[in-house]
């Protein structure tokens, strides 16, 4: 008994330090940044476009400075005065899969990026890094924000109809996620809000998140599409939707995605949300997730349920795909060892699964990252390589489960 009393006390002291901490230098607000990454294979650039506050901060108030993943992109807040980190992030985009294809190799493109912050209480330097995939730093912009400046747009009305889905036990210190409607007309709203629950259903079936519910408060935004379903333009089909997602992303017939990620955060406005998962009213199979961007998923067919927990592995936990795919284009390289926590190419494997190796519960199995050779799992199978294996292997629940953790702890 004295022991746990100790352990609570000690658990308080830190929940009060944290406090004081974001305290110190953040308001209860959230800053959003919307930036421009673009260029080619050969030189990439960002640019600021807008930035936006919103009423409240959903996101961690503890460990500020430390980053959950490393992912393919950071972005780091310090003090204008001693230069003192005090919020770091990481996140994955569009942008940066789209410089592996070829057509990068031929055009400079564009693409919206948007990012949050805590909102700062006084004048701070704001640092976002692009990283390639041998892990070097190929863009960055360093400035300034002034939380005073009359041009940060103040969004704090919420317009877009929304509903709690679940309620976490505690909602301070949570994780938010958000359900977007996307092609869903105003008729099809009581779809979309069975279409949010089925979705629910199924990522709570998996572990680790079936023992960690009560730390996820979810909720269903449901801006009313002028059209029903989404764009295809292989068949020549443009729809007129809030997101303006659509299948063929980088000419891949199955890569449903939005490249407008302004739109999205702009129905997303006064609600509370960091983790997005985007449910597209459409029966063909598809969809795409990108870390701590966004999932996004088609909503009405047989691997409904399995797709949108694949890309919940990816928007949530960084996880990298485990399934070859023609060996094109590669994203990992034998001298970098990948960021996932759930591939390695044996560059540098600690800290990754060697403990469940040594305990004989996992292996090194050849195949991952979209490549046959040079990249490796730990399990034959697991949700991140096929829709028909029905959990995540231990590898996944342990990269999972430190990142709920971190997240909530």
């Amino acid at each position: 008994m004295k022991k746990l009393l100790i352990i609570s006390i000690l658990s308080l002291i830190a929940t009060c330090v944290n406090a004081q901490e974001f305290g110190e230098y953040f308001e209860d607000r959230t800053l959003r940044l919307d930036y421009t990454f673009a260029g080619d294979v050969g030189r990439q650039e960002i640019y600021i476009d807008e930035l936006v506050s919103l009423p409240r901060w959903y996101g961690r108030k503890h460990r500020l400075a430390e980053l959950p993943l490393k992912g393919n992109g950071q972005i780091t807040v310090r003090t204008l005065t001693d230069k003192e980190v005090i919020y770091r992030h990481s996140f994955s985009s569009l942008f940066q899969e789209w410089l592996a294809t070829d057509e990068a190799k031929r055009v400079r493109k564009s693409f919206e990026n948007v990012l949050l912050v805590p909102f700062p209480k006084a004048a701070v330097e704001i640092t976002v890094e692009l990283t390639d995939y041998h892990d070097k730093v190929v863009a960055s912009l360093v400035h300034t924000v002034d939380p005073s400046d009359i041009l940060i747009r103040n969004a704090s009305e919420k317009t877009t109809p929304s509903t709690t889905l679940l309620q976490a036990a505690d909602t301070t210190r949570c994780i938010h996620v958000a359900y977007v409607a996307e092609g869903y007309t105003a008729e099809e709203m009581d779809t979309f809000l069975n279409d949010c629950r089925i979705a629910m259903e199924a990522l709570f079936e998996h572990e680790p998140f079936r023992q960690t519910k009560d730390r996820f408060n979810m909720i269903a935004v449901m801006p009313p599409s002028a059209e029903s379903g989404t764009s295809e333009p292989g068949k020549g089909i443009w729809k007129n939707t809030p997101l303006g997602s659509h299948f063929d992303t980088f000419y891949s017939d199955r890569y449903l995605t939005t490249l407008h990620l302004k739109k999205l955060h702009d129905v997303l406005a006064g609600t509370a949300y960091e983790h997005i998962i985007v449910l597209v009213n459409t029966d063909r199979y598809g969809g795409g997730g990108i870390y701590n961007s966004y999932n996004l998923t088609y909503a009405h067919g047989d691997n409904f349920r399995p797709v949108v927990v694949h890309e919940f592995g990816h928007s949530f936990g960084g996880l990298g795909d485990e399934y070859p795919y023609g060996d094109d284009d590669p994203m990992y390289f034998a001298d970098t060892e990948p960021w996932e926590p759930n591939l390695t190419t044996k560059a540098n494997f600690t800290g990754k699964w060697e403990k469940l190796i040594e305990e004989g519960k996992a292996g090194l199995v050849e195949g991952g990252g979209y490549l046959s050779k040079g990249v490796w799992r730990g399990f034959d199978n697991c949700r991140m390589r096929t829709n028909e294996e029905p959990e995540f292997c231990l590898v996944c629940q342990q990269a999972l489960r430190r990142l709920i953790d971190f997240y909530t702890e």
